[in-house]
């Protein structure tokens, strides 16, 4: 386990004192595939809720074969935490029928909140006829859920332009998701420029930022080539020659992850959504942090 000792606390906590106002967290997990995943993963839930996040969300798996196991562990992580969880939905690879099936047994089971998305299709050459905006539409029409949607600061990797993709979440927003959660980043400046062109295209909600705490770079760079997200330079450089998943590497990990949500903090940011790749120790160290002094 990862903690940190008393001396290291106070020297890291003198930096966020002035956080006064209540700070919103979440955390997104993956379903495990395997006894020692589906270890790993209940160690991380039953860590995480300890600190009472808004809501716990699960990513959703391509494969409609996966739909009754997804279903499962949501409701066994609201069951057994009684924190809110909010499935992953996607629409591509289901037709109508199936999706209203899906949603209808998440709100039976007492599952009011879904993260609607497009999804990415297991056939490249298939069309798609629905996007994330119908599937919003659609939910609503069946409940009133409450639907988060995707968002992203530095553009969808399949948007034609800037423009282009803040209509599309707009689309998303009018058709009635509640909120949108991000992408995650790594500059505050590309997030604050999109929170601002939100609010000049008529986008009102709160645009909740996504955390990513950087503990083995190397996948984290993985991440980002797939997902048009920049990585800083002087990130690389910080990181050359560090062990993954190392000590220092949390270490460097936790300070990003922190000047970041302080600098946010800054300019009106309460909520974060920390994507924990389904391990607890540098997510619950930042949020610990925030939770005690955001009370005082």
């Amino acid at each position: 386990m990862f903690f940190f000792n008393k001396y290291k606390y106070e020297l890291l906590n003198h930096h966020i004192l002035n956080l006064t106002k209540k700070i919103n967290i979440s955390f997104e997990f993956f379903p495990p595939k395997n006894i020692d995943m589906q270890n790993k993963f209940w160690d991380s839930i039953n860590q995480l809720k300890k600190l009472n996040p808004n809501f716990f969300s699960i990513t959703y798996g391509a494969n409609n074969s996966d739909c009754n196991q997804i279903l499962d562990i949501v409701t066994q992580v609201n069951q057994v935490t009684n924190i809110e969880v909010a499935p992953h939905l996607t629409c591509i690879n289901h037709n109508l029928i199936e999706l209203e099936e899906i949603a209808k047994k998440y709100w039976s089971a007492g599952i009011k909140h879904i993260v609607a998305l497009r999804g990415d299709t297991l056939n490249i050459s298939k069309k798609v006829i629905m996007y994330a905006s119908d599937l919003v539409k659609f939910l609503k029409k069946i409940a009133n859920f409450n639907i988060s949607v995707a968002a992203y600061p530095e553009v969808h990797p399949e948007a034609i332009n800037e423009k282009s993709d803040l209509i599309y979440l707009k689309k998303k927003i009018d058709e009635g998701a509640n909120q949108a959660i991000t992408q995650f980043f790594f500059s505050t400046d590309k997030f604050l420029y999109f929170r601002d062109k939100c609010i000049a295209n008529g986008i009102t909600v709160e645009i909740i930022p996504g955390i990513l705490p950087i503990v083995n770079f190397n996948q984290i760079h993985r991440f980002a080539k797939m997902t048009n997200v920049h990585i800083p330079k002087w990130i690389y450089k910080i990181f050359e020659n560090v062990e993954k998943n190392s000590i220092t590497s949390m270490m460097i990990g936790y300070k990003i992850a922190m000047d970041m949500i302080q600098s946010l903090y800054y300019e009106g940011v309460t909520s974060f959504h920390f994507y924990t790749l389904n391990c607890s120790k540098l997510s619950y160290a930042i949020c610990r942090l925030l939770s005690n002094t955001s009370n005082e």
